[in-house]
């Protein structure tokens, strides 16, 4: 997918996934493209579109290797901010699982990310409360 979608960078339940914070089963690839950016057309491969911004689609993003192709995914920190953002799309009960996970898995988890993306998302007053209660 990378190879074909070369703007595309996984996201929310699939970056979620990836990073071990859900118990969820993505039942399609979830990617981010930029604001404007024209929905691709794949056949062989499930997956859902989600818009982002130019100030929130450019920050957060890791590389990785999977079958030596090179794949953008958003950070964990990155990722639970769009799920806090994205909230009405994929359920709230979803990012706040997300934030335990996160909590439970990480050794020293960086709150300061996590506020940041939140002011990026525009969402720190949706977080500030989850974070205070699980962080």
């Amino acid at each position: 997918m990378a190879i074909r979608i070369p703007r595309a960078v996984v996201c929310l339940l699939s970056a979620l996934a990836h990073h071990g914070l859900t118990t969820q089963v993505p039942h399609a690839v979830d990617i981010a493209l930029p604001s404007h950016a024209q929905a691709p057309k794949l056949d062989s491969v499930p997956f859902r579109v989600f818009w982002y911004p130019d100030s929130s689609f450019s920050d957060g993003v890791e590389v990785i290797a999977v079958d030596d192709v090179p794949l953008k995914v958003f950070s964990p920190e990155k990722t639970i901010a769009d799920c806090f953002k994205y909230r009405n799309k994929i359920g709230l009960d979803i990012a706040i699982e997300a934030l335990r996970a996160y909590r439970e898995r990480t050794r020293k988890p960086n709150r300061a990310a996590l506020t940041e993306f939140a002011q990026i998302n525009r969402v720190q007053k949706v977080m500030r409360p989850y974070l205070e209660a699980v962080l």
